[in-house]
């Protein structure tokens, strides 16, 4: 496969890259540390950082903007294999994919409306989103259920005449504490009679609806990343027109499955920059610091671990450029897309992994101090590979479409009279 980007992917690739490292960079501890000020158990008194909002302007002024959507008419009309090196670029700073709005939950959410949404919610929330006026979340999982499965949601989406009524409890519900999200797309079971995947609905729900309550922010190694944080949020008989349902009752599993696809290409991509930048920290460190006369990279076994580290951020970046470009020639669902999707999602966290807490381990104390992004990187990696799917899943589904494709093969070997599977 050719993964030469065009010239005007190219150019996005080179101008998002500049961006970062001449004006984001260098006010990365600055935002960090005001968020690192905020009170983590009030989120109310949440608010955004003067650093951000001025970077979001100064971004969308060059036309960086909107990115991620393939639409040429709302985003930059780029394809996922275009966009690919532009989400690795963002990876190297944790908060750098909202300054061009291409931060999730957002974009899966206005990938949702644009392809799926009335234009009524069009009008009233993607167009919004769009102008990054306003966030949202996406309320799928659950804690009483093994939500890997979205099968198994049980909150409530119940039609009664021109309303539907919502009850249940969802968390780790990403974005919900920042102060300007107005808008969640909230997943439940509508029709549990129905077949399996067509038992559950999409609702749209202003945050400020009757009877939606957040009732926490949940924390990552204690950390609730604000702004947007992870809530657990309590609907509670909340009402709101039937019109609010997305495409239709009983879609909802398909619509959450044709969301993913292009979000974990976003996701993997965001990885490797992140372990392009922690393996760049590693070197720097290696070669500035000095210990029992000779510098950090001569010393027990570095060279070669940097090695290694090249190679593995390297495959995963070919594995995940692979992907996006089945996305883009076959779609999603096609049984190849879905098997590189599973690899991506498994090897880019892992690789993530795996770089930072070399990175951190050269580093020593400093490497788990709030100066530096590394334990940032860390937790995401780690959250990462629970994130949109478990390892253990994505293994499970590998495994299940190279089976089939086994077992396909050796079908049309008998068939041509060959009996071995070899």
């Amino acid at each position: 496969m050719d993964f030469e980007a065009g010239a005007r992917a190219q150019d996005y690739v080179e101008r998002v890259s500049a961006f970062i490292e001449h004006q984001v960079i260098p006010v990365e501890h600055a935002v960090l540390a005001e968020y690192a000020a905020l009170d983590r158990h009030d989120w109310r008194g949440w608010r955004e950082s003067a650093h951000i909002l001025r970077l979001r302007e100064s971004a969308r002024a060059q036309g960086l903007w909107n990115l991620f959507l393939p639409d040429a008419e709302h985003g930059a009309g780029l394809t996922n294999a275009e966009y690919a090196p532009i989400a690795e670029a963002t990876g190297r700073v944790p908060f750098a994919p909202e300054l061009f709005n291409c931060n999730a939950p957002d974009t899966g959410n206005m990938e949702v409306l644009l392809h799926y949404g009335s234009p009524e919610q069009q009008a009233r929330w993607l167009q919004p989103l769009l102008e990054g006026t306003i966030r949202s979340c996406f309320c799928m999982t659950e804690p009483e259920v093994a939500s890997s499965d979205a099968t198994n949601i049980e909150a409530e989406v119940r039609f009664e005449g021109d309303e539907v009524v919502l009850t249940g409890r969802k968390w780790w519900i990403t974005g919900a504490g920042h102060p300007r999200c107005e808008l969640a797309l909230f997943l439940g079971r509508s029709d549990p009679e129905a077949p399996r995947h067509a038992q559950h609905t999409i609702v749209a729900v202003p945050m400020d609806a009757k009877g939606l309550r957040i009732e926490r922010m949940l924390s990552v190694f204690g950390e609730t990343d604000p702004p947007y944080g992870h809530g657990e949020l309590v609907f509670h008989e909340v009402r709101v027109p039937a019109t609010n349902v997305i495409l239709g009752r009983g879609r909802g599993f398909e619509i959450a499955q044709g969301r993913l696809g292009p979000g974990r290409i976003h996701h993997c991509m965001r990885c490797i920059g992140a372990a392009e930048r922690a393996l760049e920290l590693m070197i720097r460190r290696g070669l500035e610091r000095i210990a029992f006369g000779r510098s950090l990279l001569d010393l027990g076994g570095n060279r070669e671990r940097i090695a290694d580290l090249r190679l593995a951020i390297d495959q995963a970046r070919l594995l995940t450029l692979h992907a996006a470009r089945l996305i883009d020639e076959r779609g999603a669902r096609d049984s190849e897309s879905q098997r590189a999707i599973a690899a991506i999602k498994i090897v880019a966290p892992n690789v993530l992994q795996l770089v930072v807490d070399e990175a951190i381990q050269l580093h020593g104390a400093a490497g788990l101090a709030p100066d530096l992004p590394l334990a940032a990187f860390f937790v995401q990696a780690r959250a990462l590979r629970i994130a949109d799917g478990p390892d253990a899943v994505h293994r499970q589904t590998l495994a299940k479409l190279e089976i089939a494709a086994q077992q396909a093969r050796w079908e049309r070997r008998a068939s041509d009279g060959k009996t071995s599977p070899s």
